[in-house]
């Protein structure tokens, strides 16, 4: 029981590192993983350097940009940080709803 009781300190800071910093790092790996796995010709990115660009074509690894001036960059795809803007904005049809 002795035992027990000197490992219950070292169990519990294992379990409140695992909710405060692990879980939460993989939450957040998974999220970029799928942004970037989900990217599409025509969307305005922006890379980890800060620069905005728009996706001109991409491959396995590597993605071309397109940037203001014309001008086309080849990133590997992890450059990338963001998606500013999606090229499939669906807009969602609005139901107007007329009152008698």
């Amino acid at each position: 029981m002795a035992q027990l009781a000197s490992l219950l300190p070292f169990i519990l800071m294992f379990v409140l590192f695992y909710f405060l910093l692990i879980r939460p790092q993989q939450k957040r790996q998974k999220s970029v993983r799928n942004m970037q796995s989900s990217l599409k010709k025509g969307d305005k990115i922006v890379t980890i350097g800060g620069m905005h660009a728009t996706i001109d074509a991409i491959d396995e690894g590597t993605v071309v940009l397109k940037v203001k001036d014309g001008s086309r960059l080849t990133f590997e795809r992890n450059a990338i940080r963001e998606v500013v803007e999606s090229s499939a904005t669906v807009a969602s049809p609005t139901l107007d709803k007329v009152e008698e």
